[in-house]
């Protein structure tokens, strides 16, 4: 029940991805990014005093609202940063890292302060509000523009323009095949860092190392990713595309895989290899979609489809990897999938890589 539980935040990123667009198609980019805010705080207030139905409850809303911001998130990266795509996406990956590794550190110390998980996990209810806000007092000074330009936004011609326009982008994003080798980079980058996430202790702890240290090696993986995150960006134009980059990014997983195959003691060196790989993946699979979408409405509906598919993929993951495990007895066998999955990455890669001419 407990893996069923974890399991719901990449069920509900598969599933609502695809429906992001006609969210913000109906009440518009930001609203929808301030609705998913307030939902992603009451989805964690409701899992903390909930009870029973509300932890499920809770987290299938706070769940399908991060899908929400999954999505639109380099949409908005495109919109409001067209000529640093691909440092934005960095920035913003670098904030999902710290973000992530801020949790994992304050929760236990704020549960023994407060006298129990209820409180401490609630806490996580206020960052988004607080967000939330700011977000809202952006969307309020940006009202005179929107108030401007909606005249010519509403017309007659414009409506019809936008009507017939909305009804053929989903058509046009799935018959280009970048759609899918988008989707397929995301998918495999994501499946490798929930696999590690989740297995990296249990590799650790079997090749003699005890549970703090395959803690810490665990901290490395996630905790460097802030850095690499934030570098990658440099060879996001070399030679006009984005080879170089999604190559750069995806080879070190491989490496890890194969050191953690050949040379299991230099585990922390693997950890850190690794970590350099899943932070770089994300921001160049995140600006992939910023990037291979011609338009707004192009780019939401790319992001809803690679995303969708994407966590589909990952989630089969660290599945596929304890039922080698279980089947095998040992860690050598899905190490070995493992590693092949994060070859299938470079070559993906190379070609996600190469804009399309389509």
């Amino acid at each position: 029940v407990q893996g069923v539980l974890t399991a719901i935040p990449l069920i509900a990123f598969a599933v609502v991805s695809p429906l992001v667009t006609f969210l913000a198609r109906r009440i518009g980019i930001d609203m929808s990014i301030l609705l998913a805010l307030l939902c992603i705080a009451a989805g964690d207030f409701a899992r903390s005093f909930g009870g029973g139905v509300g932890i499920w409850l809770g987290t299938v809303v706070f769940a399908s609202a991060i899908a929400v911001g999954n999505v639109l998130v380099p949409v908005i990266a495109k919109r409001d940063y067209a000529g640093h795509v691909a440092m934005a996406t960095g920035v913003y990956s670098g904030c999902i890292t710290a973000g992530s590794a801020t949790a994992g550190l304050l929760s236990a110390p704020l549960a023994q302060m407060w006298g129990g998980w209820r409180a401490s996990l609630a806490f996580w209810s206020v960052p988004p509000l607080v967000v939330a806000v700011l977000w809202a007092l952006r969307i309020l000074h940006n009202r005179k523009i929107v108030v401007a330009s909606a005249a010519v936004r509403n017309s007659p011609s414009a409506q019809s323009a936008r009507s017939q326009s909305s009804r053929g982008v989903f058509a046009r994003v799935l018959r280009r095949p970048m759609t899918w080798y988008v989707t397929a980079f995301m998918g495999l980058q994501s499946s490798a860092f929930y696999t590690m996430s989740n297995w990296m202790p249990s590799i650790s702890a079997s090749i003699g190392y005890d549970a703090s240290t395959a803690g810490v090696h665990l901290f490395i993986f996630q905790g460097i990713g802030i850095l690499s995150g934030l570098v990658i960006p440099k060879l996001m134009n070399v030679r006009g595309n984005q080879v170089c980059a999604a190559l750069t990014a995806s080879a070190p997983m491989f490496i890890a895989g194969l050191g953690m195959l050949l040379l299991p003691h230099l585990m922390p060196v693997w950890a850190f290899v690794g970590g350099c790989a899943q932070g770089a993946s994300l921001v160049v699979a995140l600006a992939l979609i910023a990037l291979r979408g011609r338009d707004s409405a192009e780019t939401v509906v790319l992001s809803g489809v690679a995303q969708s598919f994407g966590y589909l993929i990952a989630s089969l993951g660290p599945l596929m990897f304890g039922v080698l495990v279980q089947a095998t007895g040992g860690h050598h066998v899905p190490l070995m999938v493992f590693t092949f999955v994060a070859f299938l990455q470079c070559v993906v890669a190379v070609i996600v890589g190469r804009p399309s001419k389509m």
